[in-house]
Order: structure tokens, then C-alpha cells, then sequence
């Protein structure tokens, strides 16, 4: 069956049984994002004058990826974020083909940064939200993994930051697969490898906890512009250090952080899978009294 064949079964009724005339519904707002497996634009919508998202999934290197799951029924990423209802997670409207033969996916925009700019440009305009876009972020997960779903990519790129900063959003759901023993196995090596978990890149078995280590680098870096490791290396080799080498104590960057939270985010990090914090919702739980991530001096 082909792709098309596939996505025809798929969309049999509402907004999504039928291809999508990007330039009669559209008009572009600004330049492109290109992303690993995508473009996205920001489109106005002519009717309603309305903004949104529009992911256009690159075709080659979409197939290439789907080949890692032939014969497992993977859901498509359209389909896995039209599940996705949480204030902390980006609301998607619809997916599809579009006129000219290209996947889409059409979602809110959201105006604002993305956090991994924020944190690459050591923004003071993170000062004082800290604690609380951590808490939103672990929200986000939870919510995903109660779905069923494992994200695979948890990193502060794949959050959006609205301009007022007063929220987030967990974005990005096109390495994310079920939560199901087929889609554990061995060999899927994908993810960001500065967040990677020691168990994909040593090609074991792997559960929704990668997405709490990766999650426990990303709070690392909102709250110290630094990495665990001290690594700037981006490419595969840095995730080999994540099981070799001890990561450095955040205390170590910032001795006035909250000592539970640093506790909660350490555990995030460990090396084992089963020594790490096993969820979202308990991280949220280690740091429910904590009021501020940092603790004034008493000198």
C-alpha cells in the first residue's frame, strides 16, 4: 500500500477528508523554519484572519524514518498530536495532504521563543520563572505519557515560551511512538544526543523514562545555561559520556539552588533506568513544597 493509499484510508471524514489548497486557504506570514524532518511556516487564515502553524513534513527523510518501524503500524505523527490535550502541550488542528501531494500538519502558533534560545542566550528573562516552566514542562510529559506515548525528543528545543513568558508548550511529536513492547526494543537511536539516555545510545531496551532523563538535562540547563556533562559537543559522541562519566552536582554552577529540587533533578539523571525518577507526576511530587529555585544566603 502506498503512502498515499495509507493516508487516504486514514482520512475518511471532517476537515481531513480532503487535500488541503494551502494558497485559496493561506497566506504566508514570514520566512521558513527549517527543522530536521520539517518546514514550518506561520500562515494567516484568509477567511478568519487567524494565525496558525503549519508543519510540512519533508517526504524523503519521513520514509526513511517510517522504515525503522515497517510492519509495526507506528501511528503518524498527525495522528498522535491530534491526541494531545493539555494546557502544556500544543493544540493541533488537523493533518493531512495538501494539494500538492505534501504532508501537513496544521496547529496553534504560538508567539514567543523557543526555550533552548532563551537558555543559548542566557536570558535574564528566564529570572524568576524558572521553577515554574519546570513544573509546566514535567506537567507536559506526564500528560503525554498518560496518553501512551513515549516523545523520544525532550529537549528545550521542542518547547515554545509565549512572550509574556508566562507559559510553555511541549512541541514536536515526530520521533514520538507508542508506549508498547514493539516500540521498546533495541535499535531505535534516535532523539537530540546531548539528551539522549544511556540506553538508546547503547541500543538496550527503553521505556518513557528517557524522556525523564532527557527531561532532567533540560531543567539542568534552564537552571544553569550549562550542560550535566559539560559537554558542547552535539553530535553522537556527546551522549556516550551520559553512562561513563559522573554528570557535575548542579551546586557546582548554582550552590544556591533549592537542595530538593536539585535532588528530584539529579535522580532524573541517572545512569540506570530503574535508579531514575520513574515518572513526571513523582518529580512533581519531590518538589511540591519548593517555592523558589533558589534559596537567598543567610550570610
Amino acid at each position: 500500500m502506498s503512502l498515499f493509499d495509507k493516508l487516504k484510508g486514514i482520512f475518511t471524514g471532517g476537515s481531513a477528508s480532503k487535500r488541503l489548497d494551502v494558497s485559496s486557504r493561506f497566506k504566508f506570514e514570514r520566512h521558513a523554519f527549517t527543522g530536521t524532518m520539517s518546514k514550518f511556516r506561520v500562515a494567516r487564515e484568509i477567511k478568519t484572519g487567524k494565525l496558525f502553524g503549519i508543519k510540512f513534513l519533508d517526504q524523503e527523510k519521513l520514509e526513511v524514518f517510517r522504515a525503522r518501524f515497517k510492519g509495526l503500524n507506528k501511528p503518524e505523527e498527525g495522528e498522535i498530536a491530534m491526541q494531545m490535550e493539555h494546557p502544556y502541550i500544543v493544540k493541533t488542528y488537523e493533518y493531512g495532504l495538501t494539494t500538492s501531494g505534501e504532508e501537513y500538519i496544521l496547529m496553534e502558533y504560538i508567539d514567543g521563543p523557543g526555550l533552548n534560545t532563551l537558555i543559548s542566550e542566557r536570558s535574564q528573562k528566564l529570572d524568576g520563572h524558572q521553577l515554574e516552566f519546570i513544573r509546566q514542562m514535567a506537567e507536559a510529559i506526564q500528560a503525554l505519557h498518560d496518553a501512551g506515548f513515549i516523545h523520544r525528543d525532550i529537549c528545550p528545543r521542542n518547547f515554545i515560551v509565549n512572550r509574556d513568558m508566562k507559559w510553555l508548550k511541549l512541541i514536536d511529536f515526530g520521533l514520538t511512538v507508542p508506549n508498547t513492547p514493539p516500540f521498546r526494543l533495541p535499535g531505535n537511536r534516535t532523539g537530540t544526543p546531548q539528551y539522549m539516555a544511556p540506553e538508546i545510545v547503547r541500543r538496550r531496551d527503553t521505556d518513557h523514562t528517557v524522556d525523564i532523563f532527557a527531561f532532567g538535562v533540560s531543567a539542568y540547563r534552564l537552571l544553569t545555561f550549562e550542560h550535566p556533562w559539560g559537554s558542547t559537543e552535539t553530535s553522537g559522541l556527546a551522549a556516550l559520556a551520559h553512562d561513563s562519566k559522573a554528570h557535575q552536582p548542579i551546586e557546582i554552577h548554582r550552590p544556591d539552588i533549592d537542595p530538593v529540587l536539585a535532588n528530584a533533578i539529579h535522580k532524573c539523571l541517572k545512569a540506570k533506568p530503574e535508579n531514575r525518577m520513574q515518572s513526571a507526576k513523582l518529580f512533581l511530587h519531590a518538589i511540591r513544597d519548593v517555592e523558589s529555585a533558589f534559596v537567598p544566603s543567610r550570610t
